[in-house]
């Protein structure tokens, strides 16, 4: 009884609270990590070359390789080079998910709360303040605006970032920056792309601009097929998620899928099979991905495992150019993707499941921060 009464006495006392200078320790390492993290970047060494292209040049465009730093530094540079004191650094996402996403990551490495110095803006979601100077943006946020000041006269620079993937709301902006540049001489556009053939076009439809270009980061890929076509590919798609799981060396999985329907059922099917394998497997953790989940959802696929499990990340395309997932080692790609068809008969587009062989290049891209992984295009429907 006395030694109980001893703990419950000792329980009362107060832990001592993590001194100052051990915080500030902690801070400085965290500090010193995103520093570094930042130099590895292949824009970082063209960061001067850059600046200097952007002062001589009122609209300019960047071919970027994806991984090349363009979404997250470009921004920081211009601030750091003190164009937010004549207004805002917008920068436009064709996706929520990248918007918030890349808000966060500048933040951290702008050292400030999201929110404050660096914000972002998506439908219902305005986390910006009056001290911004950094604003993450869908492209649709920005239209909007444009409609309501054409000139767009709070901001100083404006990137649209991935322009190449054509978006409507990118399309109209074009149109309506040409004209807001040509009567404000001082508001600059950048405009960025991970496709060369469309940046040269952009170059073209913008008065024959500039074209900057920054290196990607390339590692080695094993590319592994099926030996012959599969008549379910969702099935043959998850049980070679799991035998990744099961079998491979540590490294997050990234599968492709068409859509919402399909990704759930994925992931209800994958989550039925962990739990019939019992507690002695080591742990799956499975995030689906897709535009109409909500952004805190979202952002759950940046979220590093735990020690000891694998987590796999069952998306649409919005994982193929928009973000960059640390850890993805492995990527299962059955080759089929959902593209809007127009069909005649019934005068209006469908959304039609089709074979795209040319993702072939383009499914090792989220895994671009990390060192070799093997890209499993695995399960192809088609011959």
């Amino acid at each position: 009884m006395e030694e109980i009464e001893k703990l419950q006495l000792l329980s009362l006392i107060p832990r001592p609270e993590p001194s100052e200078c051990h915080i500030a320790q902690e801070l400085q390492a965290t500090k010193t990590s995103i520093i570094e993290q930042r130099k590895t970047l292949p824009i970082f060494k063209l960061r001067e070359e850059m600046l200097q292209a952007m002062h001589d040049n009122q609209l300019l465009v960047v071919f970027g390789e994806a991984g090349s730093g363009k979404t997250t530094q470009m921004t920081q540079y211009l601030a750091e080079a003190g164009y937010a004191s004549r207004g805002m650094i917008g920068c436009t996402q064709p996706r929520r998910v990248a918007a918030t996403s890349a808000a966060k990551r500048v933040a951290e490495e702008f050292g400030c709360r999201l929110g404050q110095e660096v914000g972002y803006a998506i439908r219902f979601d305005d986390c910006t303040s009056p001290e911004t100077k950094v604003k993450y943006m869908t492209d649709g946020m920005l239209l909007r605006e444009c409609i309501l000041d054409p000139s767009l006269s709070k901001y100083s620079v404006l990137i649209l970032d991935e322009a190449h993937e054509r978006t409507i709301p990118t399309d109209v902006l074009f149109g309506l920056l040409k004209k807001a540049t040509q009567n404000c001489p001082d508001l600059k556009l950048i405009i960025t792309s991970a496709m060369l053939e469309y940046a040269e076009k952009f170059s073209t439809y913008f008065n024959n601009c500039p074209i900057f270009t920054i290196p990607g980061r390339t590692f080695p890929v094993e590319i592994l097929y099926t030996k012959s076509p599969e008549t379910d590919y969702l099935d043959e798609a998850l049980i070679t998620v799991m035998q990744i799981h099961l079998s491979e060396p540590p490294g997050d999985v990234l599968l492709f899928l068409t859509g919402q329907e399909e990704i759930d059922t994925a992931c209800q099917i994958l989550s039925e099979r962990m739990k019939s394998l019992g507690p002695m497997v080591p742990e799956l953790v499975i995030l689906p991905v897709y535009s109409a989940l909500p952004s805190e959802m979202q952002t759950r696929i940046f979220e590093p495992a735990a020690r000891g499990s694998r987590k796999v990340v069952v998306a649409t395309n919005i994982a193929q150019t928009s973000v960059t997932i640390d850890g993805i080692y492995y990527v299962v790609d059955p080759g089929f993707v959902k593209q809007k068809v127009y069909d005649p008969k019934m005068g209006m587009d469908s959304l039609v499941v089709s074979h795209l062989a040319g993702r072939r290049e383009a499914a090792g891209r989220p895994c671009r921060a990390n060192g070799p992984r093997q890209v499993l295009p695995a399960v192809h429907g088609v011959a």
